[in-house]
């Protein structure tokens, strides 16, 4: 007979809670559990990723949904005693907004949270991603029992079609569409490929997807395996998430021990087999060609277009590729319907898109919104808006292919059509903050030192052109740039964009533009003033410091490295420019601002 719980302790054990400490938290939960004779009343779980990521390790306690965080192991002892042992709420570890009075105890009244629809995400925080009778429970497999006992190959790609799904990985072509050309392709053999070699900076949405829900995105290659033909299936997954192999490597044991995988799956007579290939981390592989070659052993490095992989793939076989989040979006597709689907995001966009929140904001994690979703609304009611009380000044969405949106565009919808007119991309879902301390100038050089470095070499625009770009970047940073340079950067930007034989080095440019288009005045006043208005390039910063405000404790004296500040103790200290070589350090452990930055 089934035990029925008092209270459930749902443990995050993303890769982010891991780090923090979240296993040690949960070990020492169960012994001291066990010590004071609660093993029949507590069950103790561990989930994929909660989403939350900055506030690990993170617990949900149910039923009553309390939301804790910051809980480590040492503070296990108390938390047993308090809430299990006397019924009593940690206030010290619950979610604290600004603009609450009180800390937030539930989950469901956190913004965060609340402002939310899921639909890739939907176990988020409630199975155990190493269980597969957890997914099974959460409607798991029923997609694709679906697919193979009531549907032809032709019905699942006409419910794809008029689900509306767009690719996830960045491109956004219509799912549907792709599986048709490859399903009326000629070929014996054929294969569906997930993309699961997330590379952006910034990004970490199909890593959590793979450590949380590992069966949704199997399932969704089975179903995708029957619309198109195809018996072999292959997960291109980066080396550097080895938390999500190990779940999936799991995961496709389970699947092949319950019959889900293998020969003559659930008696339907179609048989698919799923393995894994490790990619060893170069950016361009996430460019289908580039992925296909990486399999097959050889280099990673793109081919010209057409053919296309639905016609000639993988070992020039008929070839789908879709990435994790659009193979997460498939089993509930098919099994609640596409018409269910296509009401959520807008009619160009349908559905919902995931995004990795990072940079200069309160809460930073994993979040799911409907397509059409302003910025603001992502950001502030969301993400909590900035923290230390400093301004907005852009989002970079879309990685190193996409651009940056400033504060007066706030109030866009973040679907396919309406971030594609203000200069960026939705891409596959990274959205980088950026307060006013971010130089513009800089943060597009960041983003083309990436993708020069990431570039396979092959054509010569991308390789040539992104390192002119960098070069002429640097330059501005460095306070040697002229406003030739300005126009040297979209005369680049222009032959790369349409000269470039794949995605990586047509979109390189896109950071370049749109700070160009909406901060050009930055790129000026390093040019034409020597000066950094956010004071970030090191070789247009100058520190001083103010006498008034100096105590004279000796602090920046003593972390200086080059012995360039001198002074009495309890006496205003003085900055040697000649030796000064900007490293910041005195202005970062000044107490009281008496260093000054411009």
């Amino acid at each position: 007979m089934e035990k029925k719980y008092r209270v459930h302790l749902m443990i995050c054990a993303g890769t982010s809670c891991v780090l923090n400490g979240s296993l040690d938290m949960r070990d020492a939960l169960v012994e001291e559990i066990n010590k004071n004779g609660l093993q029949d009343e507590v069950f103790v779980g561990t989930t994929g990723c909660n989403g939350f990521c900055a506030a690990g390790p993170l617990m949900v306690a149910y039923p009553d949904e309390i939301f804790y965080q910051k809980l480590v192991a040492k503070d296990v002892p108390f938390f047993v005693e308090e809430y299990l042992i006397k019924g009593r709420t940690l206030k010290k570890h619950l979610f604290e907004s600004p603009e609450a009075e009180e800390a937030i105890p539930k989950i469901k009244d956190i913004g965060f949270f609340s402002s939310q629809i899921l639909v890739a995400l939907k176990n988020r925080a409630l199975i155990d991603p190493d269980n597969i009778d957890e997914y099974i429970a959460r409607d798991g497999y029923l997609g694709a029992a679906k697919a193979l006992l009531e549907m032809t190959s032709e019905q699942i790609i006409e419910e794809m079609k008029a689900s509306g799904l767009r690719g996830r990985g960045g491109a956004g072509f219509p799912t549907g569409l792709k599986w048709q050309f490859c399903a009326a392709a000629k070929g014996d053999i054929k294969y569906m490929l997930c993309n699961a070699d997330e590379g952006d900076p910034g990004a970490f949405m199909d890593r959590s997807i793979l450590e949380s829900d590992p069966h949704s995105v199997l399932e969704g290659m089975i179903i995708g395996g029957k619309a198109i033909g195809s018996n072999t299936g292959y997960i291109y997954v980066r080396a550097e998430y080895p938390l999500a192999i190990e779940r999936l490597r799991t995961a496709i044991g389970q699947a092949r021990e319950y019959g889900l995988l293998g020969k003559d799956i659930l008696g339907s007579g179609f048989d698919i087999d799923i393995d894994l290939y490790l990619g060893a981390g170069a950016f361009v592989c996430g460019e289908e060609t580039a992925l296909m070659r990486s399999i097959e052993g050889e280099r990673g490095m793109p081919r010209p277009r057409p053919p296309f992989p639905a016609n000639k793939g993988l070992w020039d076989r008929p070839t789908v590729l879709n990435n994790v989040e659009s193979l997460a979006n498939i089993p509930q597709i098919i099994y609640r319907g596409a018409k269910w689907f296509s009401s959520l995001g807008t009619e160009k966009s349908k559905g919902t898109k995931v995004f990795a929140l990072s940079g200069q904001v309160r809460n930073i994690g994993l979040i799911e919104v409907p397509m059409g979703a302003p910025l603001r609304s992502i950001i502030y009611d969301i993400g909590g808006g900035i923290p230390d009380g400093k301004k907005f000044k852009a989002v970079q969405l879309g990685g190193p292919s996409g651009g940056c949106i400033p504060a007066h565009l706030l109030d866009t919808p973040v679907d396919y059509e309406n971030i594609v007119k203000i200069g960026a991309i939705v891409g596959s879902g990274g959205m980088v903050v950026m307060d006013e301390t971010s130089c513009m100038v800089d943060v597009a050089r960041f983003f083309v030192e990436f993708t020069t470095e990431e570039s396979c070499g092959k054509c010569t625009p991308c390789r040539e052109g992104t390192r002119q770009l960098l070069w002429i970047l640097e330059r501005i940073t460095e306070g040697k740039g002229t406003i030739e340079d300005i126009d040297r950067l979209e005369m680049l930007s222009s032959v790369l964009q349409s000269a470039s034989l794949c995605g990586l080095g047509q979109t390189v440019p896109n950071p370049v533009l749109s700070t160009l288009r909406y901060f050009r005045h930055e790129y000026e006043a390093h040019i034409l003033e020597k000066r950094c208005p956010a004071a970030v390039c090191k070789a247009l910063i100058t520190f001083s410091i103010d006498p008034e405000t100096c105590t004279g404790c000796t602090l920046c004296a003593r972390k200086c490295p080059e012995k360039a500040i001198t002074g009495e103790k309890k006496e205003p200290h003085t900055l040697n420019q000649d030796l000064c070589i900007k490293c910041g350090l005195c202005y970062d452990n000044c107490k009281f601002g008496a260093v000054i930055k411009v």
